[in-house]
């Protein structure tokens, strides 16, 4: 006796991707960075993944980092701005100073 297998269709659906907001995922990162959680327990306490929580994690960080950058980038384009008008005031004086003779 051979047994039919029915003829049916199965769908598998994937599960909703859950999304979450950026001041959500800040918070989280804080929890471990200011806070001093474990990864593990913040993640644990939050409903999420040790992996996602480190990548968040790991993108805030790249994020200081480029912001650092770009500040130190403003940061020495200002004191060559101010370096050479200090130059400038040093010769009108020199060139004031020697007029009044």
């Amino acid at each position: 006796m051979s047994k039919n297998k029915p003829n049916s269709i199965q769908t598998t659906t994937k599960p909703k991707r859950r999304t979450f907001s950026e001041e959500f995922k800040l918070e989280a990162v804080k929890l471990v960075t200011e806070q001093n959680y474990k990864v593990a327990e913040a993640a644990r306490n939050l409903g999420i993944t040790d992996g996602l929580l480190r990548r968040w994690i790991d993108k805030d960080a790249n994020h200081e980092d480029d912001t650092e950058s770009e500040e130190l980038k403003q940061l020495r384009a200002e004191n060559k701005r101010l370096r050479m008008e200090r130059d400038i005031l040093k010769k009108a004086t020199a060139f004031f100073a020697n007029e009044k003779n």
